[in-house]
C-alpha cells in the first residue's frame, strides 16, 4: 500500500516547478502504478499552450476557475470545481486560469518518471527520449 501526504509531499523533490504551474506528484512511473497521479496548481492568469504527444491525461477540477480550448476546433470549454476533462486523442490544447489558481488533480498514462516539464511545443517527452 502507497500512502503520501500532499502537504508533505510539497517539501520533496516530488514538487516540481514552472512557467504558469507547479505540481506536486504523489504518484510516478517507480511506483509501478501504470499511471501517475499529481496534484498540479495552475497560477493565476497563466495561459498554457500544451499538447502531451506521449501521454494520455484526465483531470479534475477541485478549486478554481479556467478554461480549456481545443486548438483543433476552437471549441472553448469553462473550467471550475467538478469539471473534469480527458485528452483522450493527444488533444492539442490551451490552459487558461482565471484570476486565481486553479488546482488539478492529474492523471498521467503512461506514467511520468517525476522530473518531467514542458518541451518548446507543449509535451512531455517519454522517458526513452529524455536525455
Amino acid at each position: 500500500m502507497i500512502v503520501r501526504d500532499l502537504n508533505e509531499a510539497k517539501n520533496t523533490d516530488r514538487h516540481i516547478f514552472s512557467d504558469g504551474w507547479d505540481s506536486v506528484r504523489l504518484l510516478l512511473k517507480g511506483d509501478k502504478m501504470g499511471f501517475s497521479f499529481h496534484i498540479t496548481t495552475i497560477h493565476a492568469n497563466a495561459e498554457l499552450p500544451m499538447h502531451y504527444k506521449n501521454h494520455l491525461e484526465s483531470v479534475y477540477c477541485v478549486d478554481g476557475t479556467g478554461s480549456i480550448e481545443d486548438c483543433t476546433t476552437g471549441e472553448v470549454h469553462q473550467i471550475r470545481p467538478g469539471v473534469m476533462y480527458a485528452l483522450d486523442k493527444n488533444d492539442k490544447h490551451i490552459l487558461r486560469a482565471n484570476d486565481k489558481p486553479m488546482v488539478m488533480a492529474c492523471v498521467f498514462n503512461p506514467p511520468v518518471s517525476g522530473n518531467e516539464v514542458h518541451q518548446e511545443d507543449g509535451s512531455y517527452a517519454l522517458e526513452a527520449e529524455e536525455a
